[in-house]
């Protein structure tokens, strides 16, 4: 039978910082008519209820106490874990309320507030959403700023926490951490044994793909117009001041939500030092632009749900104005025919678009995956979501120009799902992060790159990647970085450098046809890179595909994981 004395402590941890969660989700304000008076813990028939006021007292002085004391004795609550509950309480996050506001009413805001309030509940059992994103909003603007202990004062009524679905909340947090860990584990493994198995190479003795190329480059800014959707973006175009024989081969960037072309100098500047031409178009319905102007109230959402059309077609777009200049300007010297494509996070769905993955949107896969508990915990999918809002008629956005695509932190496993993965047949990178909170590394890039099909695949994971780089976060990122005690993370040079060795090796085998640089694309060369870091880099091919299937159908098996 169950008590409240079989949760146990990190359970504990978890109910009592379900309600800082909130922060993350949505709805409209909502006015303080009156005060919440206590937080009940329901189980079934069960309920024990915890005073709003005996956290007060604990905040202001340290007091603790019949009512809250039983807590902490039920749990075995330490000194020192009580003095650390209570800096959660009063913790203040650093976040403009005006802002705050608008992100709760975005459709990724109120997807994740209807998720929250299933948990914490009005008393009776109703969705809490409303009461959480009033209380939220309402704490952001109060003179002691957005706190834990402030949330609770400006519950409008009492809330409950609905100890079933918390557990189940805090059990799917353990699968998703343990699978995580688990599956760095295994890709460790495989490159480790692909390595092996490769004929031994030393590294030492060839070009370094991690310095600059000795082709000299000119930076322009074109500015585009498609007349037939009414779009003007611009692109940033890299041009070396030499051409490669006998054709100099296209690359083209990708940048990710609320990003832009400027983000990926550095990767375009080292392609075109290696002779590639590179251009990165804009894409102005989901670029930063289009994210300051959200945050000064002139759009809804963070994006507009339609450029899950719009990007695709903006990369075929700069294809055909390349295609109208390098007959008038460039003497026919681009390759055309054999286009590589780079895209990070949403530009990483935007390029595996282009190269085949069908159809785009999966509304059957979406329907799916944005039901299931555990999918809730993949922050990925807070995007893909959205486009369940379009018009329910699926593209197909293959451009037969495109012959080879790195994809970096896509967004891809639920908006393609194993059907539209399974469809690419040119060459294919997938780039992962193991500390990647936006696309996380268990629910995309694991899960969707044993969908591939063809042959010629790779995945290359770097250790404590974080999606982006954190040297070129703005100040509210960084702020919200620096409340994050104790996390190690590998230096941006690093990271830089894995990747730039891949990038160049990658487009110099599958658009230039230089099998030279296959041995940079081993496993064991991602092992030399590594060598004497903390943090390491790992490459697996299709070699390796069979057994990776296989992991993530024992790990789905193991946990009940449909």
């Amino acid at each position: 039978m169950f008590t409240l004395k079989r949760i146990n402590q990190h359970y504990f941890i978890s109910i009592c910082t379900l309600c800082f969660l909130g922060i993350t989700s949505p709805a409209s304000l909502m006015p303080k008519a009156q005060a919440a008076e206590t937080i009940d813990f329901v189980y079934d028939s069960i309920q024990e209820s915890l005073k709003i006021t005996s956290l007060e007292k604990f905040v202001a002085d340290g007091t603790i106490d019949n009512n809250l004391g039983f807590y902490f004795g039920l749990l075995n609550i330490n000194e020192t874990e009580q003095q650390q509950f209570r800096e959660i309480l009063t913790k203040q996050i650093d976040i403009s309320p005006v802002l705050l506001s608008r992100l709760l009413k975005t459709d990724e805001g109120e997807r994740l507030l209807d998720f929250f309030g299933n948990i914490i509940e009005i008393q009776g059992g109703r969705n809490g959403a409303i009461a959480l994103r009033g209380a939220i909003i309402s704490a952001a603007f109060s003179p002691d700023g957005l706190t834990l202990i402030n949330f609770l004062e400006n519950l409008p009524v009492d809330v409950q926490i609905d100890i079933r679905q918390s557990l189940k909340f805090a059990q799917n947090i353990d699968i998703v951490v343990k699978g995580t860990e688990i599956f760095v584990d295994k890709v460790a493994e495989l490159s480790a044994k692909e390595a092996q198995q490769s004929p031994p190479i030393d590294y030492s003795q060839l070009p370094d793909l991690t310095t600059p190329g000795k082709f000299t480059f000119t930076e322009q800014k074109w500015m585009l117009e498609d007349k037939n959707r009414n779009r003007k973006f611009y692109a940033l175009v890299y041009q070396p001041n030499q051409w490669r024989q006998p054709k100099t081969p296209v690359v083209v960037i990708s940048h990710g939500l609320s990003s832009n072309p400027e983000y990926f100098q550095d990767k375009a500047r080292h392609l075109a030092s290696y002779g590639f031409f590179v251009i990165a178009p804009q894409h102005p319905g989901s670029d930063e632009t289009y994210k300051n102007e959200f945050e000064q109230g002139y759009y809804a959402d963070v994006s507009d749900v339609n450029e899950f059309i719009n990007r695709p077609l903006d990369i075929s777009f700069t294809l055909d104005e390349l295609e109208k200049r390098n007959q008038t300007e460039f003497d026919g010297k681009l390759d055309l025919e054999n286009v590589g494509l780079y895209g990070h996070s949403y530009g990483g769905y935007t390029v595996l678009a282009l190269a085949g993955a069908t159809p785009a949107p999966n509304f059957q896969q979406l329907e799916q995956d944005c039901n299931k508990d555990l999918s809730r915990l993949n922050t990925a999918l807070l995007l893909e979501c959205r486009a369940l809002n379009l018009e329910r008629q699926s593209q197909d956005f293959r451009d037969e120009r495109v012959k080879a695509v790195i994809a970096a932190n896509p967004v891809n496993a639920s908006i393609f799902g194993q059907e539209g993965m399974g469809k690419i047949q040119i060459p294919i990178a997938i780039g992962a992060g193991s500390y990647d909170p936006a696309t996380p590394f268990i629910f995309e890039q694991i899960r969707s790159f044993p969908w591939l099909t063809t042959p010629h695949r790779y995945l290359f994971l770097e250790e404590g990647q974080t999606h982006i780089d954190l040297s070129k976060l703005d100040g509210g990122m960084s702020k919200l970085m620096a409340m994050i005690p104790k996390v190690k993370l590998p230096s941006p040079q690093l990271i830089s450098r894995y990747g730039r060795a891949e990038i160049i090796a990658f487009f110099e085998v599958y658009l230039a046809q230089k099998p030279d640089f296959l041995p940079y694309l081993d496993p064991a060369h991602a092992a030399y890179l590594s060598e004497g870091e903390e943090f390491k880099a790992y490459l697996i091919t299709q070699k390796s595909a069979a057994e990776l299937i296989q992991a993530v159908s024992e790990f789905k098996r193991e946990h009940g994981i449909e």
